[in-house]
């Protein structure tokens, strides 16, 4: 019986995964906490994938709603899935590390236990690594959903012409070599909230990572996202974090331990395309780091058209969404793959 980092026992049940006896080549990987009210679709789309040949391992992290239930029932009818049980709740990094350290595959996907799978996910990602052989990770680009899976927020390839030190692409959309992960060093708790972006930067300088610009993935913004979940003072001081460390040394701590403002869209921005208002804008006046330069500015209106108006700003985001797709719609093909390489 495997073992978390805590020491606790992690049950498992399940069939033993792959369409076979021998190990399979991809590992589906899968840590789930709280999700009931999206976790069968999430599971389904994955048991609906056209590549067939793979073990889904699905760790419930500690859920306290009817979770665990359910996908004791997804185990019971699909061998491919190992369901590993544990009342103990890792957080996000250590959950994530555990489920890829018991995959058997080379090949290692991530899927979120509230967002959904286009059905060719799985084969389109693996003919891309089998194709790029620099390549260590291929995300692809998203479909935005909210609580209801009303598409709301629509592909934007422009995502895929400019530098930038933030994928383009959502954590559960990756799929990535087991041996690089290992090289990288898996998963950072100091990076609970971003461990995704912190292991993309570690593997870019292993190799290529590679987006495919179908929108082969369906992001969702819900109430239940762990950052909206999870204690407030912990996710803004982590996120502070990530914006510090990508953003280098031109935004340095500033005294009286103030946030950078960018972290209040951040996290507003799920509750946003969920369908909520954020309420951003009293957190930002109070704990952001503001200056008096354009970046604040922006943010600040931001926050303010949040607080009055979250559908109007909804649909002005996806309407310049739509103008920058399509924008660059001869220049990114939906047939090429695109390299990210993290500034």
């Amino acid at each position: 019986m495997p073992r978390d980092e805590q020491g606790a026992m992690a049950r498992e049940s399940g069939g033993g995964g792959g369409s076979g006896t021998s190990a399979p080549r991809l590992s589906v990987v899968m840590p789930v906490r709280d999700l009931e009210r999206y976790v069968d679709a999430a599971v389904a789309s994955i048991l609906g994938q056209t590549y067939r040949d793979f073990e889904f391992l699905i760790r419930d992290d500690g859920s306290t709603d009817g979770t665990r239930g359910l996908l004791r029932q997804w185990a019971a009818r699909d061998r491919r899935i190992r369901l590993f049980e544990s009342d103990v709740s890792l957080g996000p990094a250590e959950s994530s590390n555990f489920v890829v350290r018991q995959a058997r595959g080379a090949l290692v996907a991530r899927m979120d236990g509230d967002d959904i799978a286009h059905p060719d996910r799985l084969r389109r990602q693996v003919e891309a690594l089998d194709a790029h052989a620099d390549a260590c990770l291929v995300g692809s680009l998203f479909e935005g959903i909210d609580e209801a899976g009303r598409s709301v927020r629509p592909r934007d390839r422009s995502r895929l012409t400019a530098p930038t030190p933030f994928a383009p692409f959502p954590h559960g959309s990756i799929m990535f070599r087991r041996e690089a992960f290992d090289r990288a060093g898996g998963y950072r708790t100091d990076a609970d909230f971003w461990e995704d972006l912190d292991l993309f930067r570690r593997l870019a300088r292993l190799g290529a990572l590679i987006v495919l610009p179908d929108a082969l993935y369906r992001h969702r913004s819900s109430p239940l996202s762990t950052r909206i979940t999870s204690s407030r003072t912990k996710v803004e001081a982590s996120i502070d974090r990530m914006y510090r460390r990508t953003l280098g040394g031109a935004h340095p701590p500033r005294r009286g331990h103030r946030i950078m403002p960018d972290v209040f869209v951040s996290l507003g921005s799920t509750l946003l395309w969920a369908g909520r208002r954020p309420g951003a804008l009293l957190p930002l006046l109070r704990r952001g780091a503001l200056r008096f330069d354009r970046r604040s500015l922006a943010i600040l209106a931001w926050a303010l058209w949040a607080e009055l108006s979250p559908r109007s700003l909804r649909y002005c985001l996806r309407f310049v969404a739509v103008r920058r797709d399509r924008r660059v719609g001869r220049a990114v093909r939906d047939d090429q793959v695109y390299r990210w390489t993290p500034v």
